[in-house]
């Protein structure tokens, strides 16, 4: 089951492309956190999401958000799919998938979903969106909710599409 809004985040620690253990609860303690979970480096939709959030890193941390990404891939392939794709954020590596299972992070119980948490820095999840085709809005609505929680006049007013 895929956790939901107002659900606590399951706290973790894995490795992420250098191979330095991180610990989602640090990363809490000093921002909110875009958590996104996909099902492969260097496959068509997981890199034209990750550029996605490369673009968009800027205003993410300008809006007090850390972007993590999270795949079964190990250390070795995320490190060379951020070198390549030039990305600025941490990746994290799931081999045994316990992460992605907490979090219900699957289609079918198996299958790895793209699915994009915010969460905020008391560990409350604010926002969730699944989507396998549109990676666009994984973005676009994590970043509205990232400025609604910091009170940005810029953000929407309207939730995000995943929410109406």
């Amino acid at each position: 089951m895929t956790l939901q809004v107002g659900d606590k985040a399951p706290d973790f620690t894995l490795p992420d492309q250098t191979g330095a253990p991180v610990a989602l609860s640090e990363r809490l303690a000093r921002n909110t956190v875009v958590l996104y979970f996909y099902p492969k480096d260097n496959t068509r939709g997981c890199t034209a999401e990750a550029c996605s959030f490369r673009d968009g890193y800027e205003s993410f941390t300008d809006a007090g958000a850390e972007v993590i990404g999270v795949s079964s891939d190990s250390v070795a392939s995320h490190d060379k799919f951020a070198g390549r794709h030039e990305l600025p954020f941490t990746l994290l590596s799931d081999t045994d998938r316990a992460v992605r299972k907490q979090y219900g992070a699957t289609t079918l119980g198996v299958v790895p979903a793209r699915i994009t948490f915010v969460i905020d820095q008391a560990g409350t999840i604010r926002h969730a969106f699944s989507s396998m085709s549109n990676v666009g809005a994984h973005v676009d609505d994590a970043l509205a909710v990232v400025k609604q929680l910091k009170g940005d006049d810029a953000a929407p007013a309207d939730p995000p599409a995943s929410e109406q």
